[in-house]
């Protein structure tokens, strides 16, 4: 059986694995080749960290995730988010890179806190990180080096608003540098969005929903072995709309099929479609149609 342990600030972390105290307690950059202790290196062990990692190009080995693993010889940009488990394999290596850990105490009463949900990569699977090309690197790593020199010389009122500046800037280059990916990883992409097309009306070909119920997001995602942010972010820049949103059309057409090719009553059509309560189902059909499930019978 795994182990968990809780890893709350980033001076424990650094403790964890041997590193001087840093400088700043709540961000943090340091040179991951210069990790070299080994005694945190189980695979048996998970460590819930509470705050947000960013590594760059940095391992060479197996880095356990959850239910996955990553394999950093690829060499990418690797995101998580406080409350996730990594485990470092007992193989793992590293390599010239960097990491950054930010503690959600840096932003709380910022801008960036109040959209730091919007970069949704900080809950993509590990098999999803943001693979960069040289020059994207060098981006990133001034973004880095600004944030280091801020909190290593002598703090002053401005000292936090342009750490958080340059931290805000590096995850909008992350962003880009993603929505790049979707792009140029296009016959991937496509696959996928084909994919996932054939699911969901498979899934709504079914006489009926009852004992299925109303597929979510995250039955989708595991079919394609993606992560929920992943596949909703995909099919938006493909198709410019969510997952929530594709799986709602396709109810809303096989409601309407069944509005006009039956004489099944709205708590039938309802219960077959796997509500539990008509009112939601009147709810939710409105929205996307603009009339009630009634009104578009009439209609016919």
């Amino acid at each position: 059986m795994p182990t968990y342990k809780n890893i709350l600030s980033i001076s424990e972390a650094y403790r964890l694995v041997g590193l001087p105290q840093p400088k700043h307690p709540l961000i943090s950059v340091f040179e991951l080749s210069k990790n070299r202790e080994t005694d945190y290196r189980n695979s048996d062990v998970f460590y819930t960290l509470g705050f947000y990692t960013i590594y760059c190009k940095t391992f060479r080995g197996i880095l356990n995730y959850g239910k996955g693993h990553y394999d950093f010889d690829e060499g990418s940009l690797m995101f998580t988010a406080p409350n996730q488990a990594v485990s470092p394999g007992p193989d793992i290596d590293c390599e010239e890179g960097w990491g950054l850990f930010f503690h959600p105490d840096l932003i709380n009463s910022t801008s960036l806190g109040k959209k730091i949900n919007d970069y949704s990569f900080f809950n993509y699977d590990t098999n999803e990180a943001l693979h960069v090309s040289e020059d994207e690197k060098l981006v990133l790593r001034d973004c880095i080096s600004k944030i280091e020199k801020e909190y290593s010389q002598n703090i002053d009122k401005h000292t936090q608003s342009l750490i958080v500046n340059n931290l805000e800037l590096l995850l909008n280059y992350c962003d880009r540098y993603y929505d790049r990916q979707f792009l140029t990883r296009q016959k991937i992409s496509k696959d996928i969005v084909q994919k996932f097309e054939v699911l969901l009306k498979e899934y709504f070909s079914r006489e009926s929903l009852i004992e299925t119920g109303l597929p979510n997001v995250k039955y989708f995602a595991s079919k394609l072995n993606l992560s929920s942010n992943y596949l909703s972010d995909l099919l938006g820049k493909y198709t410019g709309k969510t997952t929530q949103e594709h799986i709602h059309l396709q109810l809303v057409d096989k409601a309407k099929t069944l509005l006009w090719g039956t004489e099944r009553s709205i708590s039938e059509i309802a219960y077959d479609l796997g509500f539990e309560h008509q009112s939601h189902f009147t709810k939710l059909f409105k929205t996307k149609t603009g009339v009630s499930p009634t009104d578009y019978r009439s209609l016919g």
